[in-house]
C-alpha cells in the first residue's frame, strides 16, 4: 500500500467531521468532531509491540459472519409475517391472501389457546387491520388478546402492550406501565423492546445502560451488512416537506408502479445490462418501494453478467457468500469476486480478503493474501479497504497490532459514510481504547448503526401503507417506529396527525382520539423529533402554543419551544424569539435583546433580510417613537390580519363569489387588450387617438 503522510494523519484526527446518515434539510445531519484530545495512545506502547494471529479481545469484534436470514429470525417478534406473507417459511402466515377471513383465524386460535405465538401474530394482524378502518371495537378486542398472552410471559406481546400503553392506544397512557412492559420483553430477547429502551435511556441521558443495549443492536445490524462494499442506506422517507406533503419522495417510493421504475425495467427487457444491474439492485435490498425478492435479484444478476456487467458478478459474490435466496457456496463467491476484480470493480477486493482472512472457500486463512487485497481496495480509495484494514491492524491479525494505525483507518473509512467503521469508533468511545472514554458519543454512533437493523422494515411497511391512502394503518406503524427512537418516523406519525386530524383514524384511550387526545399526542411527537435535530419541529410546537392552534395560547411554552428550535441555529425561531422580546410576549420586553435576535436570524439566513429590516424599523420607532400612532398602528397588525385574511376565505374565496372575481377579472382583462389593440391600430395609421371622455368607454363595450 503507497505510505501516506504522517502529517496528513495527524491532521486528520484534529478534525474529523462525520456526515453519519443523510438526513432531509429539515432536520441536521449528525456531525462528529474529533480534536487531538479525543485521542487516547498513552501507555500503549507495549501494547502495540506485542502480535497476536488468534486475538481474544472480547471487546471487539473482528471479521464478524455476513449472513442472510429473514427478518423474523434476527429480529424475533417482527412484523414481516404479517406485511410479507408468503415471502418466508414462517408457520402461521404461509398464504399471500392477506384479506383471510377473520373469523377463520378467531377460530384458529380459540382452538389453541396455549401457543401464545400464534396469539401475538394473529392479535397483530386483526390490530392492523382494524386500525386500517379505525375500527375501535377489532382494536380493543385484539388488545385484550395481546394483553392475555403478555400477561402469560409471552415477550413479543408484552412488546406490543408496552406501545399500546405508550401511546395511549385502547390503554389509560402511562409511561410507567409501558416502561415495565418493555424491560421484561427485552429481557426475553425481544429486539424492539431493546430499541424503545435504549431510545428511553438515551432521552434521559442514561448512557451507561443505553450504550449496552444499542452496542448490542448495532452488532446484529453490523452482521447484516455486505461484506465488500457498503449496503446502500435504506433510510426512513419523509412523507412531508414541512407544512406539504413531499409528492418528490413519494413518487420515487411508489415501487413497481413508478413510472421511472417501470421504463428501466422496459429497458432491461430490451437487453440494456446496466437497467438489468439496476432492476436487481432494487430487488436485492427493497429500495424505491420495490419489495425485497432475493429470486428475482438473482434473475436480473445472472441476466447481467451475462453481458459482463461486473457489478452484478460482485453482488452474485455476496449472494453466494451470505446465502441470499440460494444455498451458501464461498467457492462460488470467491469466483464471482475474482471476475469482478478483473473488471477493475476494486471494491470486490474487500469480499476476497474476506474470504482469506475467515479462510472460507479456499483452502486455509490467508492473513498475508487478505491484507494484499484489502491494501489494493484502500490505494483505489474503496471504505471496505480502510475499515479491514483497521479490523487487522486493531486485533493484530496477521500485522503488529498499532492502535493510532487502526483508528486512523476507521477514520478514513467513517468519512465515507461506512457504518461499520461508526461500530469501531464507537467501540473505541465506549471501552477508552484508542480513544477517550465518551458513553455520550458512544451512544449517539451505536444508535445510528442501529437503526439500520432489520427492525427498521417497519419505514418501508408504512410507506407501503401510506402510498395506498390507508393513513391509519400508517399511522400505527410510523408510531411504533417512532416509540423506537426513529426520528423520522415521529415527524411523519407527528405530520399524520396534524395534516388528516379526524382522518387520521387516531386510536385513543377508549376508542377514535378526541381532538385533546390527538393534539397531545402530535405535540409529543413533534417535541421528541425536535429532541434529535429536527428544527422545523420545535418550531411548529412553538407556533402551536403562540396562536393556540390545538391547545391554549401559552406564550411561556411557546418560547420554551423556540428556545428549543434557536439552539438549532433555525433563523425563523431567532426571529420569533426577537418579536417576543420586543413585545414582551413570554420573554422580558428587552428591545436590545429583540435586536440581536433579528441581527443573528439575518446572520443564520440571508433571505431573512426584508422581514428582518421591517422589524428593526418597528424597533427603531417603538425606541423613539413609544405612543405614537405608527406604533399603535403596528401593533394593532396582528389582530387585523386574521380578520383579513378569515374575511378573503369566507367572502373572497367562497365558491360563488371566486367564480364571479374570477369572471369579473377576464372581462377587465378582455377590455384591456382590445382598447390596447386599437390604440396601435390607430399609431399605425399615422393617427393621433383623441383623449376618451368616460361615456365613450360604454360605447366601446356596446359594439
Amino acid at each position: 500500500m503507497r505510505n501516506r503522510n504522517p502529517k496528513f494523519i495527524e491532521l486528520s484526527y484534529v478534525l474529523l467531521l462525520l456526515y453519519l446518515l443523510p438526513l432531509s434539510t429539515i432536520a441536521r445531519p449528525f456531525v462528529l468532531v474529533l480534536s487531538q484530545e479525543d485521542l487516547n495512545f498513552k501507555d500503549l506502547a507495549a501494547t502495540d509491540a506485542t502480535s497476536d494471529a488468534d486475538p481474544t479481545d472480547a471487546d471487539f469484534d473482528d471479521f464478524m459472519d455476513s449472513e442472510a436470514k429473514p427478518d423474523y429470525q434476527l429480529d424475533p417478534g417482527s412484523w414481516s409475517p404479517i406485511f410479507e406473507p408468503g415471502s418466508n417459511n414462517f408457520p402461521y402466515f404461509n398464504s399471500s391472501d392477506y384479506e383471510e377471513e377473520e373469523e377463520q383465524q378467531e377460530q384458529e386460535v380459540a382452538e389453541n389457546r396455549e401457543d401464545l405465538d400464534s396469539i401475538y401474530y394473529f392479535g397483530v394482524r386483526k390490530m392492523v387491520r382494524a386500525a386500517s378502518r379505525g375500527d375501535e371495537r377489532a382494536v380493543a378486542e385484539a388488545a385484550t388478546e395481546i394483553e392475555m398472552a403478555a400477561a402469560a410471559g409471552h415477550s413479543h406481546s408484552q412488546s406490543v402492550m408496552g406501545l399500546l400503553y405508550e401511546m395511549g392506544i385502547m390503554r389509560e397512557r402511562s409511561k410507567a406501565k409501558a416502561f415495565l412492559q418493555h424491560y421484561f420483553a427485552a429481557e426475553s430477547g425481544n429486539m424492539q423492546s431493546k430499541m424503545a429502551l435504549a431510545y428511553t435511556y438515551y432521552r434521559q441521558d442514561m448512557h451507561e445502560k443505553a450504550v449496552k443495549l444499542y452496542a448490542e443492536l448495532a452488532e446484529i445490524a453490523v452482521n447484516s451488512f455486505l461484506i465488500s462494499k457498503d449496503s446502500p442506506v435504506i433510510e426512513p422517507v419523509r412523507i412531508h416537506s414541512g407544512s406539504e406533503e413531499n409528492k418528490e419522495a413519494l413518487r420515487k417510493s411508489r415501487g413497481e408502479e413508478d413510472e421511472d421504475f417501470q421504463i428501466l425495467e422496459y429497458q432491461a427487457q430490451k437487453g440494456n445490462a446496466g437497467a438489468m444491474y439496476k432492476i436487481g439492485v432494487f430487488y436485492y435490498f427493497g429500495l424505491r418501494g420495490v419489495r425485497r425478492d432475493h429470486a428475482k435479484a438473482l434473475s436480473w444478476f445472472l441476466k447481467a453478467v451475462g453481458k459482463g456487467e461486473a457489478r452484478s458478478m460482485e453482488l452474485l459474490g455476496e449472494i453466494y457468500a451470505r446465502g441470499a435466496g440460494v444455498e451458501r457456496n464461498y467457492t462460488k463467491a470467491l469466483e464471482w469476486l475474482t471476475l469482478a476484480s478483473k473488471q477493475q470493480l476494486y471494491s470486490a477486493y474487500n469480499g476476497m480478503g474476506y474470504l482469506y482472512v475467515k479462510g472460507y472457500g479456499v483452502e486455509k486463512k490467508n492473513y498475508t493474501k487478505a491484507k494484499e487485497y484489502f491494501e489494493k481496495a484502500a490505494n483505489n480509495e474503496e471504505a471496505g479497504g480502510f475499515y479491514n484494514l483497521g479490523v487487522m491492524y486493531l486485533k493484530g491479525i496477521g500485522v503488529m497490532r498499532d492502535l493510532r494505525l487502526a483508528c486512523n483507518y476507521f477514520i478514513m473509512a467513517a468519512n465515507t459514510g461506512q457504518p461499520k467503521a461508526f461500530y469501531q469508533l464507537a467501540k473505541m468511545f465506549q471501552t477508552g481504547i484508542g480513544l477517550k472514554k465518551n458513553l455520550p458519543m458512544a451512544t449517539a454512533l451505536y444508535k445510528l448503526v442501529a437503526e439500520r437493523g432489520p427492525w427498521s422494515s417497519l419505514s418501508r411497511w408504512a410507506l407501503e401503507s401510506y402510498l395506498k391512502g390507508d393513513v391509519g394503518r400508517a399511522l400505527f406503524l410510523y408510531s411504533r417506529m417512532g416509540e423506537l427512537g426513529y426520528e423520522v418516523a415521529q415527524s411523519n406519525a407527528a405530520w399524520i396527525l396534524d395534516k388528516y386530524g379526524e382522518n387520521s383514524l387516531c386510536l385513543g384511550e377508549s376508542g377514535i382520539c378526541s381532538g385533546a387526545e390527538r393534539h397531545q399526542r402530535f405535540h409529543a411527537l413533534w417535541w421528541q423529533a425536535s429532541e434529535q435535530g429536527n428544527e422545523h419541529a420545535a418550531l411548529l410546537i412553538g407556533d402551536a402554543y403562540y396562536y393556540g392552534r390545538g391547545t391554549e395560547r401559552d406564550y411561556d411554552r411557546a418560547a420554551e419551544a423556540y428556545m428549543h428550535a434557536k439552539s438549532q441555529s433555525n433563523a425563523q425561531a431567532m426571529f420569533n424569539l426577537g418579536y417576543m422580546h420586543e413585545h414582551g410576549q413570554g420573554l422580558p420586553f428587552d428591545l436590545h435583546l429583540a435586536k440581536r435576535y433579528y441581527d443573528q436570524a439575518l446572520e443564520i439566513d440571508p433571505a431573512a433580510k426584508l422581514p428582518v429590516t421591517l422589524a428593526l424599523a418597528s424597533l427603531w420607532l417603538r425606541k423613539n417613537y413609544a405612543d405614537s400612532f405608527m406604533v399603535g398602528f403596528i401593533d394593532s397588525l396582528p389582530d387585523v390580519y386574521p380578520k383579513v385574511e378569515a374575511w378573503v376565505e369566507d367572502v373572497i374565496l367562497e365558491e360563488g363569489n371566486a367564480t364571479i372575481l374570477a369572471l369579473f377579472v377576464c372581462l377587465l382583462t378582455v377590455l384591456y387588450l382590445r382598447e390596447r389593440q386599437r390604440r396601435h391600430a390607430v399609431v399605425a395609421a399615422g393617427q393621433v387617438p383623441p383623449p376618451q371622455q368616460p361615456f365613450e368607454q360604454g360605447a366601446v363595450v356596446a359594439r
